[in-house]
């Protein structure tokens, strides 16, 4: 019996759904194009931007590709539709056996893409591989972190829900039959990630996440988490399939206090109101922490 490492390298198809990111996308396009796996697609989704994204992607493409070992690049073009059909419409052009996720305005590490297909192909029972993630500044330059020694984590489903586990888009590599066992994307549901990491756990895969670091992750005012209301709108959507799980309450409080984490300084009315919907079964040090803020610091002014 061949060993993993004897077989051929898997196709792993990358798609970059993109709007409005016209300053960020040639880098992630770069990124993507310079990893040193034997054999992936680069498929880019523009969801309808109406700044110069096109072009910066076109031009990416032009001068990168070349001497890429990419075997080929597919630049999709659609009607702004929101990031989850974006994703479909990179699925149903995606060849490969593994996908990888990837947001336009970050930068995809060298290595990335070997260090999780070999894990992959090792652990046939994973169906969502995440990693580890090193934020950037909108320069690029990395911005300071706490330098924690870990292990792989693992989640089933269960574990997933109550902890309202997320992996990220930016870090994400799925098996193709595990995102095609538990549907696609809700085109409705606006946060992909998070609705794509429970369907897979619950379709009946595990989550792993390794600790290498497989993403740098711009932070920016443009990005999507910023948005924090919408993070917690979709999540509550997202969840709202499995009310009927034991960990339901759990993941449910998870998100109210991850949504916390802004709202005690953008917004302290709506703040108490979502401690109040945190049973006290479910508080936690987190909870503590921001509620202690919510006490005695003063809301930010937020300049429109």
């Amino acid at each position: 019996m061949s060993s993993p490492h004897s077989q051929a390298p898997p196709l792993i198809s990358v798609i970059v759904p993109c709007y409005n990111y016209a300053e960020y996308v040639g880098e992630a396009v770069r990124s993507v194009l310079a990893q040193d796996h034997e054999s992936f697609e680069l498929i880019v989704v523009d969801d309808g931007s109406s700044d110069d994204s096109v072009e910066v992607i076109k031009s990416a493409i032009a001068q990168w590709q070349p001497t890429s070992l990419v075997r080929r690049v597919e630049l999709v073009c659609q009607r702004n539709a929101g990031v989850s059909a974006a994703l479909n419409s990179g699925l149903a052009k995606a060849q490969g056996q593994f996908i990888a996720t990837f947001d336009a305005d970050d930068v995809m590490p060298a290595g990335r893409l070997k260090v999780q297909a070999e894990y992959l192909l090792e652990h046939p029972e994973v169906g969502c591989l995440g990693g580890g993630a090193v934020r950037i500044d909108e320069t690029g330059q990395r911005l300071p972190k706490k330098d924690k020694k870990r292990a792989v984590r693992r989640y089933d489903f269960a574990q997933a829900l109550a902890d309202a586990l997320v992996v990220g888009g930016n870090i994400a590599i799925f098996r193709r039959e595990a995102i095609d066992l538990a549907g696609g994307y809700d085109p409705e549901i606006k946060i992909q990630d998070f609705q794509m990491t429970l369907k897979v756990a619950h379709a009946g895969y595990v989550i792993d996440i390794l600790p290498q670091i497989v993403t740098l992750y711009r932070k920016h005012p443009a990005s999507l988490s910023s948005n924090y209301r919408l993070e917690y709108e979709s999540g509550l959507q997202v969840i709202e399939a499995y009310s009927d799980h034991p960990a339901y309450a759990s993941g449910r409080a998870k998100l109210v206090i991850k949504a916390l984490r802004s709202a005690v300084t953008d917004d302290k009315a709506l703040a108490w109101s979502l401690v109040r919907q945190v049973p006290l079964k479910y508080w936690d040090a987190q909870l503590l922490r921001r509620l202690r803020h919510l006490l005695f610091k003063k809301a930010q002014v937020r300049q429109r």
